[in-house]
């Protein structure tokens, strides 16, 4: 059994997880065995006030995890963390926390508020050699990888998703995270520039990624559906194959990534892919501002 601290209560994902680990009334196809949650650090940030906290904490403390204000305490005894902490703003702070504890990390969506935030948390981890992945649910969604895996070249693709509104900080960057990593997990690395166009139903971008491919993110107000259409060749003819992400099992799906993860295995997404999510974002906003297309910015 892996004993996990959750650090953070302001995310829905704060409850979700434990659910999955060790609710008694968790249905069986939703339940990941294997890990528990043993304690979660409360702090309120702008995206949940005391009243949700209060709700929250006597939700996991039913299914027998210690909430506590103090970070020694959260962490005592665990054997891996899992930050799960809304407000992009808080990442950098607690992520220098448990960097040097020696722990397996899950770093939940999105990397940071500013790029010079997400460079800091990579530097933290390479300085302490820190195991870590952070990602999105909807880029593992079968759906997703079950499409682009039968082309064997993807030359263009167009993905829609959500876009919530943030209490703080950018809501591009807290909820458009999900479509822009979907368009990363089927293009794959490399996005060049972009140009992003705002309207008051959505966020447009229209990725470069060279050589003439192009990738297309439409974040949407007011709905809460993923899926895209990817163009590419199939057997040497060129395809277009639409697909809709079925979110059901989103979160098992997830959990059972951090949990081979905790247990040795490799991370399904690398940061430095991570990192180009959020600079892709920056940019997007960027050149909403400006009305230019927009460089990526590398990490190094």
């Amino acid at each position: 059994m892996i004993n996990v601290a959750i650090i953070g209560l302001d995310t829905s994902h704060s409850i979700e997880y434990p659910r999955r680990m060790q609710s008694a009334d968790c249905p069986s196809d939703q339940r990941v065995e294997g890990l528990r949650a043993t304690t979660c650090l409360r702090f309120e940030t702008p995206f949940q006030n005391k009243e949700g906290l209060d709700a929250r904490q006597a939700q996991l403390e039913s299914w027998g995890v210690r909430v506590t204000t103090k970070f020694e305490e959260a962490v005592a005894g665990c054997d891996a963390i899992m930050l799960e902490i809304n407000d992009g703003a808080y990442h950098l702070e607690y992520f220098r926390k448990v960097a040097a504890l020696g722990k397996g990390v899950f770093l939940d969506k999105p990397l940071a508020n500013s790029l010079a935030d997400g460079r800091a948390i990579l530097q933290v981890m390479r300085q302490n050699n820190t195991r870590v992945w952070s990602g999105s649910s909807l880029p593992l969604c079968p759906e997703v990888d079950g499409t682009r895996a039968r082309f064997t070249e993807i030359t263009r693709a167009q993905v829609f998703g959500a876009l919530g509104q943030a209490p703080a900080g950018d809501s591009l960057v807290w909820y458009g995270v999900h479509t822009f990593e979907m368009l990363q997990r089927i293009m794959g690395p490399g996005a060049r520039s972009l140009r992003a166009m705002e309207t008051e139903g959505s966020i447009v971008a229209v990725v470069d990624y060279g050589g003439g491919r192009e990738g297309v993110v439409e974040t949407i107000r007011g709905q809460w559906l993923y899926g895209g259409r990817v163009h590419g060749l199939i057997a040497k003819e060129l395809q277009v194959v639409p697909f809709v992400c079925n979110a059901t099992y989103s979160y098992r799906d997830i959990l059972r990534q951090i949990k081979a993860f905790f247990e040795g295995a490799g991370a399904p997404v690398d940061m430095r892919a991570t990192f180009e999510g959020l600079a892709m974002m920056t940019a997007a906003r960027e050149s909403i501002e400006t009305g230019k297309a927009v460089k990526v910015s590398l990490l190094e």
